[in-house]
């Protein structure tokens, strides 16, 4: 495939799914030959050529050309999804696919919106933060006839987006039965993204349970893999997350009871937990010694600063951290002015720049007023890694810097100091609380965003040898499902 042709099938979030899943997903859903079978986002048409009774759909015109082709036997329509699911009349005994992952950011217009409003009306209001995928499912549930069963590839923040909330408790409202099949090794080696499989059967029925199956690789007994069987309730004491099921339930067991504990407490008991700086133009304001000395610009108006998570990788930040920077020659010096220095000659002359020109052009500098003035710039006791390839670093800010907001900045708020918070913090415990309180970015990244780093438990007493090797074996296992670098 052209590299043309690549950019194209990413802007309509196409990745064309490996025959043996296409062929799991169909077997399953297509139960006799007279099934009229659906795919909503039909692509090159592989799922539609395993069926002769098969309707397919996608927005992109050389993909229907490539579906009639590839399956002359099938309808193809050429329209956006949401736009004909709103208005068609046609009732289909199964349906399975591979549907669009477009993020939020780039989910925009009509389409998104015809998304919403079709969701809303079915019951399942989506945030504005949902990928398309996500309503892909809503929509095509809503098509089937009693009895009708689906299959498809999901992302793998099934299990533990919030976008992605209100699609199980519709499914499980609607189906007699649903199945997410979670697999660890990538379907897509090309995507940072994993991906899991979705199996919901008997449409107009019910259930108060989630099967959830967890499979190192896929099989073709994908659909009858043994697995749980979750409470919709269960899952929502657990944050509305798969995710923590993936543990064995002796491990999540004794994660719960020991979160519980007396001594134990959230993270955002002891600290608030926000985001550093933004800039505006980091290579404009964040200067190498030797640039300053260069320019003329006074150490007085340079701020050690933490820019990104590997900063943190060797413990605290020390002023021996700070003379490395320097001897270094690293970009780690923040630009601070205020009215007084501004008017420095080699302040004045990097402003007025070339680089400072450009810099005053872009949004987040064009909107305040002095537009060189970084605001919201602090100085935490803590240091928290935003992503992180392990388990997250939490390191003490002993010299007194900056951060921007590729890291956390945590306060302190209850007294405790930052040695002391940091000796609790190095516990499995924490360490697997951030896996189950965080979330995949992909590419083996955990991210924690803010709120979830307020909800990360940390022990306030030591853990019995069976605890610590229970944990630890959860830290591992959670950690192999991201692929971790």
């Amino acid at each position: 495939m052209s590299s043309a042709s690549s950019a194209h099938r990413k802007e309509l979030g196409a990745y064309y799914t490996p025959p043996d899943v296409v062929a799991t997903l169909v077997g399953w859903a297509v139960r006799r030959p007279e099934d009229r079978f659906l795919d909503p986002a039909c692509g090159d048409g592989r799922f539609l050529a395993l069926h002769a009774s098969s309707t397919g759909v996608d927005c992109d015109a050389a993909a229907i050309a490539a579906a009639t082709r590839a399956a002359p036997h099938s309808t193809p329509v050429h329209s956006d999804f949401f736009e004909w699911a709103s208005s068609t009349k046609e009732r289909f005994d199964c349906a399975a696919g591979n549907p669009p992952f477009i993020r939020y950011q780039r989910f925009t217009g009509r389409s998104r919106q015809l998304a919403q409003r079709l969701c809303g009306a079915l019951g399942a209001p989506m945030s504005g933060l949902a990928s398309s995928w996500a309503p892909y499912l809503i929509a095509t549930g809503s098509l089937l006839k009693p009895g009708g069963r689906l299959a498809f590839v999901v992302p793998a923040e099934i299990g533990h987006a919030p976008y992605a909330a209100p699609l199980l408790p519709w499914m499980t409202s609607r189906f007699r039965s649903v199945r997410v099949v979670a697999i660890r090794e990538k379907l897509f080696p090309e995507l940072s993204e994993d991906v899991w499989l979705l199996f919901a059967d008997g449409f107009g029925g019910s259930t108060s349970t989630v099967h959830l199956s967890a499979l190192d690789r896929f099989e073709t007994t994908a659909p009858t893999a043994p697995g749980v069987e979750i409470p919709i309730s269960e899952w929502r004491a657990w944050r509305r997350r798969l995710r923590p099921f993936l543990l064995p339930d002796a491990i999540r067991s004794r994660y719960r009871q020991l979160v519980v504990r007396p001594m134990t407490h959230a993270l955002g008991h002891f600290a608030r937990v926000g985001i550093g700086y933004v800039s505006g133009d980091n290579s404009f304001f964040h200067l190498r010694p030797s640039q300053a000395r260069e320019i003329d610009i006074p150490d007085s108006c340079l701020t050690p600063t933490v820019r990104r998570g590997r900063d943190l990788r060797n413990g605290p930040i020390t002023g021996d951290t700070v003379s490395e920077w320097r001897r270094s020659d690293s970009p780690n010096f923040l630009l601070r002015l205020d009215s007084r220095s501004v008017e420095a000659s080699g302040v004045r002359r990097h402003l007025d720049s070339e680089a400072g020109r450009q810099a005053r052009k872009r949004y987040k500098c064009r909107v305040r007023n002095p537009w060189y003035a970084v605001p919201n710039v602090t100085f935490p006791d803590i240091f928290l890694s935003y992503m992180s390839g392990h388990t997250p670093a939490f390191v003490e800010n002993r010299a007194g810097c900056a951060c921007t907001n590729a890291v956390h900045a945590v306060h302190l708020t209850d007294g405790i100091s930052p040695r002391a918070l940091r000796r609790r913090w190095n516990s499995p415990l924490t360490a697997l609380s951030c896996e189950i309180e965080g979330h995949p970015l992909g590419g083996g990244v955990l991210k924690l965003e803010p709120r979830e780093a307020l909800r990360v438990a940390v022990a306030g007493e030591n853990l019995d040898p069976t605890s610590e090797r229970l944990l630890r074996e959860g830290v591992d296992l959670m950690q192999r499902w991201r692929h971790p670098a």
